[in-house]
């Protein structure tokens, strides 16, 4: 959370410095280049030779396995304080709607009206939230179960919708050089050319009321984490929408035409990460379940393992890893690694006795959802009306003269800075006791 909402400490931005800037006569340009790739998402394949998975593709499943732990604490809370089975399930529905909607709510600015796409890892954690709750207390044999069907119904929906012989990858903004195309029993997880991809062609166009025989035009790719939110093909937003009744003109008024997604994003990768949840889930009964540390650990380790091998087996078979799409492969493998993840923190901060090493984590993670919203509210206010008027004469006493400049440090440490506002925010919150929570 805390790289998310600091756009990843600005180290990508940071690397994309020509070749002659200053900087380079400092630190070295292919070593920030190999770091770099960290801190990007992957065009398509998710796996590399070189650096393997991306740490910036983990942050995503992290967040929906994360969810999937917590789930087991807070029903048993809310259990014990007495909720009426009826209250919970209500409680779980308003919340999934309340973040698909402010998912929606990020996506839509910067546009004419609001923008009813879904990508956004709050909407997606919201569309699947529901029904993962559903599955609580079900036992594990039944979320096993359900794992398997999730991923193996979905594989089969994507495998059984290949593209065209003469699709036209071109169109959609589809590359073989990067790896966005793939061939034989592959292509059906080709990007923009797959089933999910056919069911936003369905869906995204009846949630507005676009100007029509309009010519599009695709906004410019960018990589940001809003990037779901600007990698839709759209029409002119200046122009008037067509003549709707009053409901669809209060809430799916949108004007501009629904094209594709630049970057191959889809509404129901939701799906293939209820599995990931329901990894979460397990995980998190675990840790509930008063075993020996000694045993919840190792079965972590072991489930960790069989997931992330499962995941790379696929791979090489029936199915590539695809964070953009969240094929299964790349639900079995991410959750593999999200749940060694939880084994080292597990060990750190509940076996051994560093604790207390973990409160600037802590006082974040009890304010997840502000620290997101921040990083993509405010994220560009601080920077520009905090760090820059007020902290650049303490930073300058810190830095060197020149440091702070765009062609030098500054892409790192106006970021960094920005995130330690963020941070000391959250410390405040946590010691008046304000929690942001749906």
């Amino acid at each position: 959370m805390i790289a998310l909402a600091a756009h990843g400490f600005g180290i990508a931005h940071f690397a994309s410095l020509p070749p002659e800037a200053p900087a380079w006569k400092i630190a070295d340009y292919e070593s920030w280049q190999t770091i770099s790739e960290h801190f990007r998402h992957a065009k398509w394949v998710t796996v590399s030779p070189t650096i393997g998975i991306a740490f910036w593709d983990l942050i995503q499943p992290a967040f929906m396995f994360m969810v999937g732990v917590a789930m087991p604490f807070s029903f048993s809370r809310r259990t014990a304080f007495g909720d009426p089975p009826n209250a919970r399930l209500l409680h779980a529905f308003i919340r999934a709607v309340v973040l698909v909607l402010i998912g929606v709510f990020l996506y839509s600015i910067g546009h004419a009206r609001t923008n009813w796409i879904f990508p956004n890892v709050l909407a997606q954690i919201g569309l699947g939230y529901f029904f993962v709750y559903l599955l609580l207390n079900r036992g594990q044999t039944a979320q096993i179960s359900a794992i398997g069907v999730i991923l193996v119904g979905y594989w089969a929906f994507f495998y059984l919708s290949p593209p065209a012989e003469d699709y036209d990858y071109a169109a959609v903004n589809a590359s073989l050089e990067d790896g966005e195309i793939f061939t034989d029993s592959l292509a059906p997880w080709s990007k923009n050319a797959n089933a999910a991809f056919a069911f936003d062609q369905w869906l995204l166009p009846q949630l507005r009321s676009p100007v029509e025989d309009e010519a599009s035009e695709a906004p410019p790719d960018d990589d940001s984490t809003q990037q779901e939110a600007n990698d839709v093909d759209g029409a002119d937003a200046r122009k008037s929408p067509k003549k709707t009744g009053v409901f669809r003109k209060w809430f799916f008024s949108n004007p501009e035409k629904y094209g594709y997604n630049r970057g191959g994003y889809t509404t129901l990768n939701f799906i293939p990460s209820i599995a990931t949840a329901l990894l979460g889930v397990l995980c998190g009964q675990l840790l509930m379940s008063g075993k020996r540390p000694g045993a919840i650990v190792l079965t972590l380790l072991i489930w960790g393992a069989v997931c992330a091998g499962l995941g790379l087996a696929a791979h090489m078979t029936v199915c590539p890893i695809v964070k953009r799409i969240w094929t299964p492969s790349w639900a079995l493998f991410s959750g593999g690694c999200v749940i060694w993840m939880l084994a080292l923190f597990y060990v750190l901060f509940d076996v051994l006795p560093f604790r207390s090493v973990s409160w600037p984590l802590q006082v974040v993670g009890m304010n997840s959802l502000a620290v997101y919203l921040m990083g993509e509210l405010l994220y560009r206010w601080v920077g520009d009306n905090v760090v820059a008027i007020h902290l650049s004469g303490f930073l300058e006493t810190f830095f060197p003269t020149g440091t702070l400049d765009d062609e030098m440090f500054g892409r790192i440490i106006q970021p960094c800075a920005v995130a330690i506002v963020f941070w000391l925010l959250c410390v405040w919150m946590h010691r008046k006791r304000i929690f942001v929570r749906v």
